[in-house]
């Protein structure tokens, strides 16, 4: 795993952006198309949108969703869905496909079954993703399912992954944040050919700490990152100031 601090949020998404994009195209030049998956949230904001300014063929990238909740519209703010049509797909015009995550809760078993048949032809060469301050992997809290193969599953939501959503404002009260979710699997995230991983913010210090340096297990699912191909972790001086007291780009 390759880490690099940064000294502002602006910088991280703009190295996170520029490594991202020379994959992709890397895999459009190879195969002619890249797949391409993405977590959403407040963290992803700045390395999502420089990313939309790269020289990018968009027309030659399949988009899928990293999670979903179960039970939230496509229309609320806080859908995942929503967040990706608004920070990138209304910016780079036609794609090559987009597979969205249905959240109604009556098609559930069909969502999964479908978007587990749909990777089968996929690979994903670029996964965009975040460490949780639970330090879970997408909605993978702990103690997360490291023996799954399946693509995508349904999961239950820890508390504190619930309490993130308030805190970041995408629900007003915890009663309001879905208890389910829709979610890439460990083994399939660490299946990518390359991860970014954008990770500004002091709230996301202790989550990064324990990714770096916690035993590999379950009940801290960010670790298994150090299991990956090929890794790049970008930080803030926020989020690594329980790690370095300065700048530094190290390999861990």
């Amino acid at each position: 795993m390759r880490v690099t601090v940064c000294d502002t949020k602006k910088e991280l998404g703009a190295l996170a952006a520029k490594e991202g994009a020379l994959y992709i195209n890397e895999a459009i030049a190879q195969r002619g198309e890249a797949d391409v998956v993405f977590v959403t949230g407040k963290s992803q904001v700045e390395t999502i949108g420089r990313l939309t300014e790269e020289d990018i063929d968009w027309t030659k990238v399949n988009v899928f969703h990293l999670d979903e909740f179960v039970g939230l519209g496509q229309t609320s703010k806080a859908s995942s869905r929503f967040f990706l049509r608004e920070h990138l797909l209304s910016k780079v015009g036609s794609v090559k496909s987009y597979t969205a995550i249905d959240g109604d809760e009556a098609k559930l078993d069909t969502t999964v079954k479908n978007l587990n048949k749909i990777m089968k032809d996929h690979h994903i060469d670029v996964a965009f993703i975040c460490i949780g301050e639970n330090g879970h992997l997408a909605f993978n809290d702990p103690p997360a399912d490291f023996d799954t193969k399946d693509p995508y599953i349904v999961v239950e939501l820890e508390h504190r992954s619930r309490i993130q959503q308030v805190s970041e404002g995408w629900f007003r009260n915890l009663d309001e944040v879905p208890t389910k979710a829709v979610t890439m699997s460990i083994n399939e995230i660490l299946s990518s050919k390359h991860i970014i991983v954008s990770c500004p913010d002091q709230r996301k210090a202790k989550a990064v700490a324990s990714c770096l340096f916690d035993d590999i297990t379950l009940l801290s699912p960010s670790t298994a990152l150090r299991k990956a191909y090929d890794c790049s972790l970008y930080l803030d001086k926020l989020s690594s100031a329980l790690v370095f007291s300065d700048g530094r780009r190290i390999f861990a």
